[in-house]
């Protein structure tokens, strides 16, 4: 789904990952990460997909950088951090950058 994000600037976070074949609680955490995500002050929304290779986009859309930081330094958010590097990923990037201007189309 298409997050519905305001009128710009608003900052996002892109993070890219390759996932290893450990599936032990990846899910889970998934799971309860997301939710805690929508209980950060200034989250805006996500967009997230997963190939069949283990490839995976996850974009979040935030505020302000505060909002973003507050995420950053959420204890649920850095526990998945540290079990993601021992466990769940080969590789991760993440860039931070914020939105100057968006458009959109909607066929009718």
């Amino acid at each position: 789904m298409i997050a519905n994000t305001p009128k710009p600037p608003y900052a996002s976070s892109i993070f890219t990952s390759i996932r290893t074949d450990v599936d032990e609680k990846y899910d889970k955490m998934d799971e309860l990460t997301f939710k805690e995500i929508e209980t950060i002050k200034g989250y805006l929304g996500c967009e997230t997909f997963r190939d069949k290779n283990g490839f995976g986009v996850n974009l979040s859309y935030w505020k302000d950088m505060n909002s973003l930081k507050n995420w950053k330094e959420n204890t649920l958010h850095k526990k998945a951090q540290i079990l993601g590097k021992e466990k769940w990923y080969k590789k991760y990037k993440l860039r931070i950058c914020t939105v100057e201007r968006d458009y959109e189309f909607v066929k009718k």
